[in-house]
């Protein structure tokens, strides 16, 4: 099987490397990745200057191909001029960082495994909380082959995407896998106003609050009750029940 391997934490992520290692069980891998942090850049792509592509070496290892463009443009070039063929299935991760709710529409990391589907490949994103204690690189690393080792074995719907989330707890403290619809509720955003040494002003995003309703059967929940959230998702954002009331609206008069 020919994988291919994103992210947007960047090629130098642990997360990318921890995963690489244990894809390899799979078939050959393919690291194409941001060569610095690109996270929060959604599905942006590059079209205003040229991309560049270097190989990337770690310790004398060669790592994969470091992109100066986003994670779409990374699955874009992967798939067309880096990979001679077509990969089989396509990988986004180990992100660090949750990626529940409406922040899927913001993650680069989902972006990529979107950008996947668009091209007809199976495509995965994983996620892993994080809060103030260290992160398991290595235990959602093992999941995330868990994970794949059961993906693998059926075919995803043409144009979806998993989206999984890894809670940060120890891997024999997880309860199970939940099955969860994304929450689409809004976030409690803060920001930080400060002042620069010259006087001017300017803000932080400092923090999301969780909110503590309407969450329950949601990717959002199950990762707070310490489950591993399974979400699949799809690119077409069309709203089918509204479409079918705005047709009856009088729109030639």
């Amino acid at each position: 099987m020919k994988i291919l391997l994103t992210n947007d934490d960047g090629i130098y992520s642990p997360g990318i490397l921890a995963l690489k290692q244990v894809m390899k069980s799979f078939g050959s891998v393919t690291v194409v990745a941001p060569d610095v942090q690109k996270s929060g850049v959604g599905h942006a792509i590059t079209f205003s200057h040229p991309l560049r592509v270097r190989e990337v070496y770690l310790d004398s290892e060669f790592i994969g191909y470091g992109i100066d463009g986003s994670p779409a443009d990374c699955v874009k070039l992967g798939v067309r001029e880096i990979m001679k063929e077509k990969p089989e299935l396509l990988i986004a991760g180990i992100n660090i960082g949750a990626n529940v709710g409406i922040n899927v529409l913001y993650s680069g990391t989902v972006a990529a495994a979107i950008e996947g589907a668009i091209l007809g490949i199976p495509s995965v994103a994983f996620s892993l909380e994080v809060s103030e204690s260290p992160s398991d690189i290595q235990g959602a690393a093992a999941i995330a082959k868990d994970m794949v080792g059961r993906i693998v074995k059926k075919k995803l719907p043409k144009g979806t995407l998993l989206n999984i989330n890894i809670p940060l707890i120890s891997k024999d403290k997880i309860k199970g896998v939940k099955i969860a619809k994304q929450y689409s509720g809004d976030f409690d955003e803060c920001f930080d106003k400060r002042t620069d040494p010259r006087g001017g002003v300017y803000y932080w995003l400092a923090g999301t609050g969780w909110p503590e309703e309407g969450v329950v059967g949601t990717d959002m929940h199950a990762l707070k009750e310490g489950y591993i959230s399974i979400t699949p998702l799809r690119y077409d954002l069309t709203d089918k029940d509204y479409l079918r009331e705005i047709e009856t609206w009088e729109w030639d008069k």
